[in-house]
């Protein structure tokens, strides 16, 4: 068989295929255009969730009748030249016109501000019109109908009109998100109106309209650089969370992303802060030399590639828990909506889901020697020998004196107040300045000793027990270097590892904390985490995740009746805890009610 030319059409047909996989795909890639030509507003209308209409309108710098003829061609752009090396667009690659006309019916009218008339193109199934003169207001419109009637194949794969409006929406708000200057309006008969009123430099006040006036009230500030990467944004407190990723937003160069690094790193920095099954809200710009980063890894540019991987993980992770560390131990404001919605008279709670830890997930690593709860402080001095925090003896709390509630005069001074009650020997209620706050006061011991296991995790080489005949490992050559490039990490927290030939490394040291391990399973895994993301975290969140276990278990129980002191000395704790705001498992460990908020349960504001 003969090698012969495509067809024009079958070409953009085929790269139709890559570019527009849905009616949303189709209308980023015009909003992305409209974004480029400079508008500052950009308005959104469809019909039958994009599949009978999608039409964009932008007061952007607009297009000539040359321009036009250029633009519905493949691989005509004027975004680039000849390079990929300074991406500084959203579009580059000059495909999505012709591959949107070869599959659906496309009209493009344009006029440049200066021009006495506009011009319009209009390509149905991959067949050019030809430019005209068309009167039109300075700027473009383009309209988008009957989406693959010319693939009536690709018709079978799209979904229900409702679900396919909803994902042009969610374009609409990572655009909206990410270019805050800009006004977006989307409507359409199978939508109601939605409006994004431009912010100017506010990017809190447009992440406000987009995820919601609460986010505005427990977002934490992110700005953060590392050599030539920098990281600014909004990450929600721990306890502000949602039940998918779907509020998850990143931009790097402000072109919005789906990367499964980001994401990755969103998910670690949270790893021991937020419930199994909840998401963590966050807003993440990464600004970088455009040589620095791949963004035409795939056709829809919503995968980015990092020249170094491991850097960009290492700052988003660091950035986000310092700065849970500096303020995300406060309570999120959605807990006292639930307090005040309690409250209200006709109330009726749902039955909470049976409480979970991460001991209640199967693990591979258990400690050699378990020992009971009240051996809680011999079991981690195996580990830890600097850690002489008890769990169950009134003298677990060290502070400096407070007053006992009787003796206490005038609003509390600290953040958490003086504690006035213990109710049920589980919760403490104590009083601040302008309101009150609800102690969970078994997750915040546990929280407490989690962290001073943490600390130790950093100060010192852990213990390790040492294998009586080494155990030999069979791996990749490449794997081999990069295990023994980390092997004073690891060695830190107690694995032990050196090259034993070309192809093998010999594990002559594990971990005393995990007891019996799978060393082979073990070293192979942090293989794969050193190639894929340069470090060799997993090591240290399996000590984590034995730390909280043994936390949970070496805390103070529920149920037991403490005295005065001791409550204001957790509290004290507490408050120069970092995370303390949340268990190990990710649940609040307590919830505060202001004053006001008090005051209108009873009709008084």
């Amino acid at each position: 068989m003969s090698v012969k030319q495509l067809p024009e059409t079958l070409i953009n047909q085929i790269a139709a295929g890559e570019v527009i996989e849905r009616p949303a795909s189709a209308a980023k890639e015009l909003i992305e255009n409209a974004i480029d030509a400079g508008a500052t507003r950009i308005e959104i209308a469809t019909a039958g969730g994009g599949k009978s209409l999608i039409r964009i309108t932008d007061n952007g710098s607009g297009m000539d009748a040359a321009d036009l003829d250029l633009a519905v061609r493949r691989h005509c752009t004027s975004k680039i030249s000849d390079t990929l090396d300074d991406i500084r667009t959203l579009g580059f690659r000059g495909e999505a016109l012709p591959s949107i006309g070869s599959v659906a019916k496309l009209t493009i009218t344009s006029r440049r501000a200066g021009d006495a008339a506009g011009s319009q193109v209009a390509v149905v199934g991959g067949k050019n019109s030809g430019v005209k003169p068309a009167p039109a207001n300075p700027g473009t419109v383009v309209e988008v109908r009957d989406i693959f009637f010319a693939t009536p194949a690709r018709l079978k794969f799209l979904k229900t009109e409702r679900a396919e409006a909803g994902a042009i929406t969610e374009i609409v708000k990572r655009m909206a998100i990410a270019f805050p200057n800009i006004r977006f309006v989307l409507s359409g008969s199978d939508r109601s109106t939605l409006e994004f009123p431009a912010t100017g430099d506010d990017h809190l006040a447009r992440m406000a309209q987009v995820l919601g006036a609460e986010f505005r009230n427990n977002a934490i500030e992110i700005d953060a650089v590392r050599e030539d990467v920098a990281l600014s944004g909004f990450a929600g407190v721990p306890t502000f969370h949602r039940g998918n990723s779907a509020h998850q937003y990143a931009f790097v160069n402000g072109r919005p992303v789906q990367d499964k690094l980001i994401l990755s790193a969103i998910r670690g920095a949270y790893a021991e802060s937020v419930p199994s099954g909840r998401y963590p809200v966050a807003v993440l710009s990464i600004t970088l030399d455009p040589a620095l980063v791949d963004v035409n890894v795939h056709p829809a540019k919503a995968d980015v590639r990092f020249r170094d991987p491991g850097l960009v993980r290492g700052l988003i992770v660091g950035a986000i828990r310092e700065a849970l560390v500096r303020e995300g131990d406060r309570a999120a404001t959605t807990g006292a909506s639930g307090m005040m919605r309690a409250f209200r008279p006709g109330f009726s709670s749902v039955q909470p889901a049976p409480r979970t830890s991460w001991a209640a997930a199967a693990s591979p690593y258990r400690p050699l020697h378990p020992q009971p709860a009240n051996d809680f402080s011999e079991q981690v001095q195996s580990g830890f020998d600097v850690l002489t925090m008890p769990a169950a003896r009134t003298d677990a709390f060290i502070a400096e004196p407070v007053a006992t509630p009787a003796a206490a005069e005038g609003a509390p001074r600290h953040r958490l107040g003086a504690a006035r009650a213990q109710l049920h020997e589980n919760y403490i209620v104590a009083q601040t300045e302008d309101g009150l706050v609800i102690v969970d006061q078994h997750a915040a011991h546990e929280r407490l000793v989690f962290e001073a296991m943490r600390k130790a995790l950093d100060s010192k080489r852990l213990a390790s027990q040492v294998l009586l005949i080494p155990e030999i490992i069979d791996l990749p050559e490449e794997d081999c270097d990069r295990l023994v490039g980390h092997g004073q990490e690891l060695d830190r927290l107690g694995l032990v590892i050196e090259r034993f030939g070309p192809g093998a490394v010999a594990v002559r040291e594990t971990p005393a904390m995990l007891g019996e391990v799978d060393a082979a399973s073990l070293v192979r895994d942090l293989a794969d985490e050193i190639a894929e993301w340069n470090t060799a975290g997993g090591l240290r969140g399996k000590l984590e995740y034995v730390a909280a276990t043994m936390a949970c278990h070496g805390s103070v129980r529920s149920g037991r009746r403490l005295k005065p002191e001791e409550m204001n000395a957790l509290l004290r704790e507490m408050e120069a805890t970092p995370g303390s705001g949340t268990c190990n498992h990710g649940r609040p460990t307590y919830i505060e009610l202001k004053l006001s908020d008090i005051e209108r349960l009873f009709g008084r504001s």
